[in-house]
């Protein structure tokens, strides 16, 4: 393993995917992962189709892939006495717990707060909940699709406000996982200067309040409720999806010279005092995407894609999945990984937001991000490697 966090422990007792991706994250830092499932496994493990038939005719879950690279797995019932003792000795010399548990569900194991301080108080627990460990409704199971509702998300996505929309991935439980891999950095640095560890809370709601931007102050400042207004910017235009010939593109002008630039290019007017200003081209959102997509109509999308570069404008165009990973900008910024599954064999992941760079004296580069990964593990892969590691002194690793 290499990267800043090399030699730190994290035990991921968590499942599903908010607290899995937390602990991941820092795994891809180089902190060694070690997870602990139930015999029966993470809950993700049966989340499919699809999943790969490995030689032996059972199957692996992709959906766990997504959020398990980087760990080693150790199967315990921690309601088992033995078991409960392996728990002890891994929290005994982990630096970081993470966990999303029910309110309660450690204490009825035997691992509450204040056991788990005697084991190890230098331990900085993570704890990830679906709406918030206290308030009238601390209790709810957080599923991410019920958070993007009742956090707001859905009503601000869709073609329009009769149609609210989920978005096309688990947003609400990634960005928990995001949230709590920060607080879990702030917590070591902090232990840095104290000695001891602290409890990081994040949930599901608070991550999407945390995420509403402009959208929040939208409300609290301005007195507005935002709503679903489809491909298209509430606040900025010309700023979204334009249909062209044989397709569409997407277009973002954030500023009047932008706008400006852009009706030199295709012969609009720019004086025209209905689109002289953002605040006036938001007002006539409509009549503008009508004016534009008039004038795009006899392009194709590369076509137009390659006059609005020319103008400085910018624009995109709508990939598939496919396509973003045969894309070469993709795999440039070591967005795709290669690691060998151990019943499945060669796979390729989604990688790592992250790229870290050392810098010498002279203020050259030299990349320091993590490429050694492992693969998401079978269930119960490292028992005996990590049981038998436990028997011994306890060093740093």
């Amino acid at each position: 393993m290499s990267g800043p966090l090399e030699g730190l422990l994290v035990v991921d007792l968590s499942r599903a995917l908010a607290g899995p991706q937390a602990a991941m994250m820092l795994g891809d830092l180089g902190a060694r992962v070690i997870k602990v499932e139930s015999p029966s496994g993470d809950d993700s493990r049966s989340w499919g189709p699809p999943f790969v038939r490995t030689e032996d005719g059972t199957a692996e879950s992709t959906y766990f892939m997504s959020c398990n690279r980087n760990k080693e797995s150790i199967a315990l019932d921690l309601k088992r006495e033995k078991d409960a003792q392996v728990m002890a000795a891994l929290i005994g010399r982990a630096d970081v717990l993470v966990e999303n548990f029910k309110a309660g569900s450690l204490e009825r194991l035997g691992f509450g707060t204040e056991r788990l301080s005697e084991l190890n108080p230098r331990l900085v627990r993570l704890s990830i909940s679906g709406f918030g460990h206290d308030g009238p409704e601390a209790g709810r199971a957080g599923y991410d699709q019920i958070a993007q509702g009742e956090a707001g998300l859905m009503s601000l996505t869709g073609p329009d406000p009769d149609h609210p929309q989920r978005i096309g991935v688990p947003i609400a439980d990634l960005l928990a996982g995001i949230n709590g891999a920060f607080g879990v950095l702030a917590a070591l640095r902090e232990r840095d200067h104290t000695g001891r560890g602290q409890i990081v809370r994040t949930s599901l709601l608070a991550s999407v309040v945390a995420a509403h931007a402009f959208q929040g102050t939208r409300w609290t400042v301005g007195g507005e409720v935002g709503s679903a207004q489809g491909n298209h910017h509430p606040t900025i235009a010309p700023y979204g999806l334009y249909r062209c010939s044989g397709g569409s593109v997407q277009i973002a002008c954030g500023n009047d010279a932008m706008w400006r630039r852009l009706c030199d290019a295709f012969g609009i007017r720019a004086d025209d005092r209905l689109y002289a200003t953002n605040r006036d081209r938001v007002a006539h959102r409509d009549s503008l995407s009508q004016l534009l997509e008039n004038v795009f109509a006899d392009l194709a999308p590369d076509e137009l894609l390659r006059r609005l570069s020319d103008a400085g404008i910018p624009a995109g165009r709508v990939r598939s999945l496919d396509e973003v990973y045969a894309w070469e900008q993709t795999r440039s910024q070591r967005l795709l990984i290669d690691v060998e599954h151990q019943s499945v064999g060669k796979l390729s992941l989604p990688g790592s937001a992250l790229r870290m760079f050392s810098l010498d004296t002279t203020g050259a580069e030299t990349e320091t991000t993590r490429v050694d990964h492992s693969p998401p593990p079978v269930l119960g892969a490292h028992a005996d490697a990590v049981r038998e590691w436990l028997k011994g002194p306890q060093t740093a690793i």
